[in-house]
């Protein structure tokens, strides 16, 4: 099973980490390559540009799954295209501005668009033990208390890699 990541902030490391540990062929899909050794270290079998026509047509037709946890503004089609016949696009990222979708793009191919949000209590603790048995952490940025207001400044800036996480010791 081939399976496409769009996305690698808080959300998309770890949709990157659960589609390795199920034994797909996983590929990072993103904009930049600037997290390039990081999508590979977090376990990505390969990175592909989305803005490169190029490598967006080599890979056409070969997803089963597409994840998309992007929360900026995107086009969907570029992805549809990735998507092999009776495959499914899997939306969990909440752009401000709703992505629109020809029908033509899903018909042919019977294409699906999903949509999740968080599991109930029995799939959280599911996840959990999944996780424990996988060695499947979240990457995160520990800051004191003390840089709260740095860390919401960097996260305007877009410059925080994946989650600050707040040690409340300092506290």
């Amino acid at each position: 099973m081939k399976v496409g990541i769009i996305g690698l902030g808080g959300l998309g490391h770890m949709g990157l980490k659960f589609a390795h540990a199920f034994g797909a062929h996983t590929v990072q899909i993103t904009t930049s390559l600037k997290k390039k050794d990081d999508a590979i270290k977090l376990g990505a079998d390969e990175v592909i540009l989305s803005t490169d026509p190029e490598q967006m047509k080599a890979h056409a037709n070969t997803f089963d799954f597409i994840l998309d946890t992007a929360s900026a503004p995107h086009a969907l089609e570029p992805y549809l295209n990735l998507l092999k016949q009776d495959a499914t696009l899997c939306m969990v990222g909440l752009p401000e501005v709703p992505p629109t979708v020809s029908p033509f793009s899903l018909i042919g191919k019977r294409i699906s668009v999903a949509g999740s949000m968080i599991g109930g209590m029995v799939e959280t603790q599911e996840m959990l033990e999944y996780c424990g048995q996988q060695g499947i952490t979240s990457e995160v940025e520990i800051i004191p208390i003390s840089k709260v207001n740095e860390a919401f400044e960097r996260m305007l800036k877009q410059d925080v890699k994946y989650r600050f996480v707040i040690d409340m010791s300092t506290l």
